[in-house]
């Protein structure tokens, strides 16, 4: 039987005494597996299944939401496909149901690349690749957009990974998102207006109980030291696991649905999405970036063992 999620590619990397070890697929270039010395870092899922709930997935050429899949470009209308319909909103870009084609391959890396072709509601055309590079505390992720449309083209990266900290119950995860602002959102998830966090009970930066949380929340003000955000969760007894983003990722998404499917059956889990640009980009500009034609845009996040 073929996987869902198409070619499956493992890597392997043994560093400073440990065992890195990752899978990586065909389909949407997502992250289906990673550990260190047998400990989950992420919620691996079934290689028999699609990803549950978006799981390690790339999300271009834009994240999140776009009202009624619906915005302008030129005062022209734009209508994309409804990919979310329940709600009536385009979700998650353009790739996630796309198979990549592997350029470079290693036992410790693997470098995959699609195209976003002109279509429904987004005329432009768009080469992307995707670098899962293991490192000996985790894994980096390198995203690179080049336009190969005649006029500037507008986009945003995000991807979709479900954290964990080994077996640890992510109902006992103390969560941290170190994020100034929040979004309040419409019935359908899409921002109204932006907030401060602080004295809030969506300020996450002193880290609070995942147990105690329930929300698909997004953050802006992602503060950046060093040249890059720090996200975490971290376990009681001190073990923690950090989602890293360079300075393009000024905005996150925080999930936590409470029956994700698991391959053991449905649980709680924890999403922290890098973004560049939050929820409905497309209509609001708000972290949009437009490409010139031919011009190339870098950008990387990871994951690693904290």
């Amino acid at each position: 039987m073929r996987a869902p999620t198409g070619d499956q590619y493992r890597l392997e990397l043994e560093a400073e005494g440990r065992r890195v070890v990752a899978v990586v697929t065909e389909v949407a270039a997502g992250i289906r597996s990673l550990s260190i010395d047998g400990v989950d870092l992420v919620e691996p899922f079934a290689e028999s299944v699609i990803p549950p709930g978006g799981a390690g997935i790339v999300l271009v050429p834009w994240p999140n939401r776009v009202a009624g899949g619906r915005w302008t470009l030129d005062g022209e209308p734009q209508q994309l496909d409804l990919t979310e319909p329940k709600a009536g909103n385009a979700i998650h870009g353009l790739l996630r149901n796309t198979a990549y084609r592997v350029l470079e391959q290693e036992p410790h890396r693997v470098l995959q690349a699609a195209t976003v072709h002109p279509q429904h509601g987004y005329p432009f055309l768009v080469d992307t690749t995707v670098e899962h590079r293991l490192t000996d505390d985790g894994l980096t992720v390198t995203h690179t957009l080049s336009n190969a449309s005649a006029s500037a083209a507008p986009v945003a990266v995000g991807a979709h990974p479900y954290l964990r900290v080994g077996d640890v119950p992510v109902e006992e995860l103390t969560l941290t998102v170190d994020a100034s602002t929040r979004f309040v959102t419409d019935d359908a998830q899409i921002p109204v207006s932006e907030e401060p966090v602080a004295g809030t009970a969506y300020d996450l930066t002193a880290g609070r109980r995942i147990g105690d949380l329930t929300m698909d929340q997004g953050y802006g003000g992602v503060r950046v030291t060093d040249g890059r955000s720090r996200h975490r969760v971290e376990a009681p007894d001190g073990r923690a696991v950090e989602l890293w983003a360079d300075a393009s990722f000024g905005y996150a998404q925080v999930f936590t649905p409470p029956a994700f499917a698991s391959i053991d059956g449905p649980r709680r889990a924890v999403a922290i999405e890098p973004m560049t640009a939050p929820a409905n980009a497309l209509n609001s500009g708000q972290g949009l970036r437009w490409l010139a034609p031919g011009e190339r845009w870098e950008l990387s996040w990871g994951i690693r063992s904290a």
